[in-house]
């Protein structure tokens, strides 16, 4: 009986070194790419930094808005109600010199923005740059600021108000507006 279980646990041992071989061979080595990305700013130039993205909403029976402000806030009313994900204002950079005035606006004061593969749209307007409480609404009437840093880069944020129709037809929904700056 004795021996029959030092067979036994001999048996044991050997599935073990077999299942423990078994399991070392099954991790596997991956590679993945990255992507790293730069943008060399020049004196008196202007670049996008991010999108403006009103994030996920959930459609009422009655109309409302959708406004992201920018410092990064984001309200409703009316029958909207603001789902999770990801939501920010579009931001800016740009280059000048320390105390040179600039002019901002924008080509259109409003924009509409169209359901991927059809069936809707919505409108954008209200844009606003600035911080809470009182910022300053953009048009297409040219608006001056001084820049205040030291170095002249300057960097700014661009909110909006997104118009939803009662009972908005479901998709993803995309469009573009036009920053204009003009260094004095």
């Amino acid at each position: 009986m004795f021996k029959g279980a030092c067979v036994s646990a001999a048996v044991r041992a050997a599935l073990a070194l077999v299942a423990f071989a078994a399991s070392s061979n099954a991790a596997h080595a991956g590679t993945g790419a990255g992507t790293a990305n730069s943008v060399i700013v020049t004196p008196l130039s202007f670049v996008k930094d991010d999108d403006l993205e009103f994030g996920r909403i959930i459609r009422g029976t009655t109309a409302g808005t959708v406004v992201v402000a920018p410092n990064n806030t984001r309200t409703s009313t009316g029958g909207i109600t603001l789902a999770s994900g990801a939501f920010r204002p579009a931001r800016f950079a740009g280059f000048g010199s320390s105390g040179q005035l600039v002019q901002i606006s924008l080509s259109a004061n409003s924009i509409t923005i169209n359901r991927a593969g059809g069936g809707g749209s919505m409108t954008v307007d209200t844009f606003m740059i600035g911080s809470s409480p009182n910022p300053v609404n953009i048009t297409t009437a040219p608006r001056n600021f001084t820049i205040g840093s030291s170095t002249g880069v300057f960097n700014f944020a661009l909110g909006a108000t997104l118009r939803v129709a009662a009972n908005q037809a479901p998709g993803a929904y995309s469009g573009t507006f036009t920053v204009i700056l003009n260094y004095q």
